[in-house]
Parts: C-alpha cells; structure tokens; sequence
C-alpha cells in the first residue's frame, strides 16, 4: 500500500483552493490513467451542457478505473491536471469547493493544475481530468 503525504510549506504560502502544493509519494507502482470525460460505459455523452453531471460522470469514470485496479479510494491522486473549457472554468471551482470535502474527507487535498481551454476533443466535452494514482 502506498503512503501519499500532501504537503503546503508554509513558505509557498496557503493555497487558494482545495488543492496541496505537493505530494510526496512511497509507493511501488503508478497507475496512469488517460484525461477522462463524461461519456458513460457505452460511450455515450452523459450531461450535455450540464457542468455539474460532466464533473460528476469524469470523476465516476475516475473511480471506476481506481476499483478495476483494486483501489476504491480517492485518496489515490497525485497532481491531477484538469482542463475545463473557458466558460465553464468559474463552474470548477464552485464543484471542488462542494465536491472536494465529500471526496477526500480527511481535508488533505492532492495537488492540482486547472487549465483553461477553448475547447477539448469534442465540443459537448466541458471537462476532462487525467490522474496518475500510486498503487
């Protein structure tokens, strides 16, 4: 099992989100799992123009790929690039700010990167998140 540790010195200052600036990682084996989207196990859009059900689907897509490892938890994710599209990135932030809590309830947040896109692979895609998790 592997020991993630977050960290914030104090001397990067506190973030300013519900993120860590730093992840220190034990572990043996790294699961690197490709940006997910919305789309459901047939491969269909689930949540068209819906923010809140995109973030929520990627996150499930997220989950299900960790559980196919043998890993149920999100306590898996070191520096979690997330794209979001130019009109939804404001959207992001109110979703972590509520959904972040509930996911990692320890309050220790791993470290990410939102980046602020025109569009991603396909234009109905509103959010994508690619993790690399220690197994």
């Amino acid at each position: 099992m592997p020991t993630i540790k977050f960290l914030s010195p104090d001397a990067l200052g506190k973030p300013l989100g519900q993120y860590s600036h730093m992840a220190k990682v034990n572990a043996f084996d790294y699961l690197f799992i490709a940006g997910q989207v919305a789309v459901d196990a047939s491969g269909n859009l689930v949540g068209a123009d819906d923010f809140d059900a995109q973030c929520k689907q990627t996150f499930a897509n997220i989950e299900t790929a960790l559980k196919s490892q043998g890993r149920a938890s999100p306590t898996w994710s070191s520096s979690p690039p997330i794209w979001c599209t130019r009109r939804t990135s404001r959207n992001f932030m109110k979703f972590r700010l509520r959904e972040f809590p509930r996911m990692f309830p320890s309050g220790a947040y791993p470290p990410n990167t939102l980046l602020i896109v025109d569009r991603l692979v396909q234009e109905s895609f509103l959010v994508e998140v690619k993790v690399t998790a220690a197994v």
